[in-house]
């Protein structure tokens, strides 16, 4: 709503003053930010509360070639890689979400690195999973919040996050999303290489089922004194 009205008074910015149409600028900006914080909030929330994700068979190639090709666009002061298999790599899972990590992934790398930065995108088939990694040769991420990245609002840099429009809820939904797929993610991190690896299952988790209960012997009928020969 706010968003609505904004854009309906920028409409008549020429008949307004100069600092009036700077103002509505500033609440259309404002309010698109606040949108976002929202919906990741909300996607956390529908996590938090175990609501199952789509599933099906995700190219996880493709996902990603069309994530960093989006990066590229983002971030053209950087260098994006790729290093993928020769054949095209399948996971089960939810699409939107998986594409999700990766993108912020790729933005967390973008928004804290410099320009010039190197980062390459990577997937590699281990038994029984996929590995798939964000590595990048910038400054690295201070020891003191190594612990905490994946944490809701956290942020290495606050200023360049308000910049960027960062909710500092990027790495949080990464998390999130990767356990709710019952995978894993880490970060491994010094001066001139950090690395976040995401390993996913290769095949669907089968569903918890309960413990089969044993048949219990049947007791004897008792004679029916009503019988006849």
């Amino acid at each position: 709503a706010i968003r609505g009205y904004a854009e309906v008074a920028r409409r008549g910015r020429d008949r307004v003053p100069p600092d009036v149409a700077h103002a509505l600028r500033r609440v259309e900006s404002a309010s698109t930010r606040m949108t976002s914080l929202v919906d990741d909030l909300l996607l956390l929330a529908r996590l938090d509360s175990g609501r199952p994700l789509a599933t099906g068979p995700v190219d996880l190639t493709a996902l990603v070639v069309d994530a960093v090709s989006d990066a590229h666009v983002a971030g053209d002061g950087h260098r994006w890689q790729l290093d993928l298999p020769d054949e095209a790599v399948e996971v089960p899972g939810d699409a939107v979400r998986l594409h999700q990590v990766v993108a912020n992934l790729l933005a967390n790398a973008r928004v804290h690195t410099p320009p010039g930065t190197t980062v390459t995108t990577r997937i590699a088939p281990v038994p029984g999973a996929v590995e798939l990694s964000v590595t990048d040769d910038g400054p690295g991420v201070p020891p003191e919040l190594r612990d905490e990245v994946f944490e809701r609002f956290a942020r290495g840099d606050s200023s360049r996050s308000r910049q960027h429009g960062s909710t500092g809820l990027g790495l949080a939904i990464v998390a999130a999303v990767v356990e709710a797929h019952h995978g894993t993610v880490e970060l491994e991190s010094r001066p001139g290489r950090t690395v976040f690896t995401v390993r996913l299952p290769a095949t669907p988790t089968p569903p918890d089922r309960a413990t089969p209960v044993p048949p219990q012997p049947v007791a004897p009928a008792p004679p029916d004194s009503t019988a006849h020969a």
